[in-house]
């Protein structure tokens, strides 16, 4: 323990007056995996109704184009740590396997993006900077063998309040980050998301689909609703029908491509505008 806060005392040092300029990023970076070692690192800066801004990324190169382009393109609002930051207002230490529904590795979003960023085992930082605005700081391991253990858990939990204090003071206020993404999502995303489907499926229909877009599995969304999983595959099966889709995978690039194709939007089903 007492190597451990002298290596963040140091870094702490370090970082300080960096606050505010480009290098920081970098530098917090690099003060997590001196603490607790991981494979790559992301961070996003959330801003309310714009598309994630992406702050710092250490994936290697020729993964990036097609994960950030798929992530910000809208697969990051069915993300388990937007979700958890946006629906619960959850802060602070989170591990994947604690937020993702069960059965996510069956999920389309799970297939069409996640399996792509080889990750294994992913804890994250949620620092909310205000209402509409948070900072997500995703660490991964690609290797089963070298999950997360407790100990190196309970470590990034007592600095959180250090992770926090540092993310506020270079994100939120005069020396928060000013730019805007070039390509921006239309305003309500979240508002797309929840209607998305509406104009064409019945109301447990939408129910089902937008559960499948969140990640749930079949099982998973018969006991939410109440319904057996027979139920939920005819409701599936409709949808599918009205939507003119054949597997979880085409739904989950309708969903996407309708989100990214709409300007000035207004409210409803993201639906009317692209189908």
């Amino acid at each position: 323990m007492t190597t451990h806060i002298r290596e963040l005392s140091n870094h702490l040092a370090a970082i300080m007056p960096e606050i505010g300029s480009e290098r920081l990023p970098s530098l917090l970076v690099q003060m997590l995996n001196t603490l607790v070692p991981f494979d790559n690192a992301v961070i996003l800066h959330y801003r309310h109704d714009e598309q994630p801004l992406l702050i710092y990324n250490d994936t290697p190169p020729l993964e990036i184009k097609r994960q950030i382009d798929t992530f910000v393109s809208g697969a990051f609002l069915i993300d388990p740590f937007y979700r958890a930051a946006v629906d619960y207002r959850a802060s602070g230490l989170h591990r994947l396997s604690d937020l993702a529904p069960r059965g996510f590795e069956d999920t389309e979003y799970y297939r069409s993006y996640f399996r792509y960023t080889l990750i294994k085992d992913e804890v994250g930082f949620i620092v909310h900077l205000s209402a509409d605005q948070f900072i997500n700081i995703s660490l991964g391991r690609m290797t089963f063998s070298q999950t997360f253990i407790r100990a190196q858990l309970s470590l990034l939990e007592d600095i959180t309040e250090v992770i926090e204090a540092v993310c506020k003071q270079q994100w939120a206020g005069e020396n928060g980050v000013q730019q805007v993404p070039e390509n921006r999502l239309p305003s309500q995303l979240d508002s797309a998301l929840k209607d998305f489907g509406t104009a064409y499926l019945t109301d447990r229909e939408t129910q089902v689909v937008q559960l499948f877009l969140h990640g749930h599995s079949t099982k998973s969304i018969a006991e939410r609703l109440g319904i057996s999983p027979e139920t939920v595959k005819l409701h599936r099966k409709n949808s599918y029908a009205k939507l003119d889709v054949s597997s979880q995978a085409e739904l989950f690039h309708l969903f996407i491509d309708s989100l990214a194709s709409l300007s000035n939007y207004s409210g409803g089903d993201p639906l009317v505008g692209y189908l």
